[in-house]
């Protein structure tokens, strides 16, 4: 059967307008990961439990996927596009009459059900619209809509907060997402074959050949995700200003890391660059950990960009390639899930480390420093995993390349 949404090129329609429609809703995505850190910590909570309601997001995230993988790959994207984005325009309303912690863990939840289902789903229709032998490049310059996100959303969020508070900010947030609600409408994509009727299968939800780059993206993102929900707070701590501007050197290095590993990858193979990815991403921990000026934040923002920048989307390249396009849904929502277990684990266990360090010495900073060395060892354990099973998924990829040709 012939796929409409299948072109020669990179930049086509369908693939222009999921990708700002990916780009509004990491926008709102990631000042959260930088405004409810921050919010709770104001109402007096401690670390841990700053961590778990930080969490929460990842938590119900992780538990929409036995319906969200079936679902992508059996319901029209685009009406699943529409109701999923429609649930995070209803959260940050919820946000922005939250006072107290039980209704933000309640709008956490909400966030985390609508994104849980768009993010996987923008993937899938994004790598439906791209040329196998760009796959990789195409997912590279997809997910720069988290760069532009990562750059502007924090600093724009603190400097909103900062000036009309936090509710006005969510309600402002909510409008936004609304946009990206309204383009969702217009999306259009053909009805699945329905070969049998919905049903939750676990091959549907977790596909078995992609555990491995699942499990490594878990472990990358438990480090990630200390940076990402912490380094505000660890920064004002320093007497930092400006700390958000780590969150821009980020981005505008992932311009340069992300199409780079991208080319790297489509001509040389996905697994050329993930390895020296991993390596580079640990030692931003060592930085972050003895920086006490905002160059030396800078600089780990950069190597963090051509760490985990690089590792992530190749590794997200890599699961469409293991995959034929039938089975993508269930593919991008095998490696989010991974990407929610680190979600949700990472803030925990830092939160935990900080809060326990903390009570044992009496220096909250130390806390921060000790938990950013001790991120090292997901990182460590996920380089690990990928170079004992690097054969074994470079094999696999061979064998399903050589089956789509023999296809087409």
């Amino acid at each position: 059967m012939i796929n409409k949404d299948k072109t020669d090129r990179i930049w086509n329609p369908k693939f222009t307008r999921i990708a700002v429609i990916a780009v509004i809703f990491n926008i709102s995505h990631f000042m959260m990961n930088t405004l409810i850190p921050k919010y709770v910590d104001s109402l007096g909570a401690t670390a841990a439990i700053v961590g778990v309601v930080s969490s929460m997001f990842a938590i119900m995230s992780l538990s929409i996927r036995p319906v969200s993988g079936p679902a992508t790959d059996y319901y029209r994207k685009n009406r699943l596009m529409s109701i999923s984005l429609g649930l995070v325009v209803l959260s940050f309303i919820g946000y922005g009459l939250s006072d107290n912690l039980t209704l933000i863990i309640i709008s956490r939840l909400i966030h985390g059900m609508g994104i849980g289902v768009a993010a996987p789903l923008s993937m899938a229709m994004a790598s439906s619209t791209l040329p196998e032998d760009k796959l990789a490049s195409g997912l590279g310059i997809f997910t720069l809509g988290q760069a532009i996100a990562t750059a502007i959303a924090p600093s724009i969020g603190l400097a909103l907060s900062g000036s009309i508070g936090y509710s006005a900010t969510f309600f402002i947030v909510a409008g936004f997402i609304f946009i990206g609600f309204i383009l969702a409408l217009q999306l259009k994509s053909s009805a699945p074959p329905k070969k049998s009727k919905f049903r939750i299968q676990l091959k549907r939800v977790i596909v078995p050949d992609l555990v491995i780059p699942a499990t490594v993206a878990a472990f990358t993102t438990i480090g990630f995700a200390s940076i990402s929900f912490f380094i505000i707070i660890y920064g004002g701590l320093r007497g930092i200003s400006g700390i958000g501007l780590y969150f821009t050197a980020y981005a505008i290095a992932l311009l340069v890391s992300r199409p780079l590993s991208g080319r790297i990858a489509d001509r040389y193979g996905v697994d050329k660059a993930i390895v020296p990815g991993l390596l580079i991403f640990g030692v931003s921990f060592l930085l972050i950990s003895m920086a006490k000026g905002i160059y030396m934040f800078l600089i780990a923002g950069v190597i963090s960009a051509f760490g985990y920048g690089i590792c992530i989307p190749l590794l997200m390249a890599m699961s469409m390639q293991l995959v034929p396009r039938s089975k993508r849904g269930a593919a991008s929502n095998t490696i989010y899930t991974g990407l929610d277990v680190g979600y949700i684990s990472g803030p925990i266990l830092a939160g935990f480390v900080i809060t326990g360090i903390k009570s044992y010495t009496g220096n909250e900073i130390t806390g921060y420093e000790i938990m950013y060395m001790t991120m090292l060892l997901p990182i460590f354990t996920a380089l690990v995993i990928y170079l004992f099973n690097m054969k074994k998924l470079k094999k696999k990829l061979e064998i399903v390349k050589n089956e789509q040709a023999q296809a087409a």
